[in-house]
């Protein structure tokens, strides 16, 4: 099996580990990340509606200013508009779901900015 094929394998499991423990409500709704080698999403999503509240990428409006949107001032970028966004829809505090990613480099980056901008999680 290639290296990149069990690499995605076993951040899977990872991810549905993580997803039995963490519930997004209205009150708590679930900040998922998603980064891929050129981009960012977190979305903000109440999983008792199934409902998508916020959401917010490096292909988001806003994100023109970034010369390049794979590193960790990329990620800090989209905490911050991510945080701003769940803030102006009365949301305070979140459930973090890294989506099987390792908490390390641009998804660290993006939840410490998150939480600077006046998150709670």
């Amino acid at each position: 099996m290639a290296k990149t094929a069990l690499k995605t394998i076993i951040r899977l499991k990872r991810q549905v580990r993580v997803r039995k423990k963490v519930r997004g409500t209205t009150e708590r709704p679930r900040l998922n990340v998603f980064k891929s080698a050129r981009h960012i999403y977190a979305q903000l999503i109440d999983d008792t509606k199934g409902v998508t509240l916020v959401a917010c990428s490096t292909l988001s409006s806003g994100a023109e200013s970034l010369s390049y949107t794979g590193n960790t001032d990329a990620a800090v970028h989209v905490g911050k508009d991510i945080a701003r966004l769940a803030i102006e829809k009365g949301i305070t505090s979140v459930v973090f779901d890294r989506n099987g990613f390792l908490y390390h480099g641009r998804i660290k980056a993006l939840a410490d900015a998150a939480r600077e901008a006046g998150l709670l999680f």
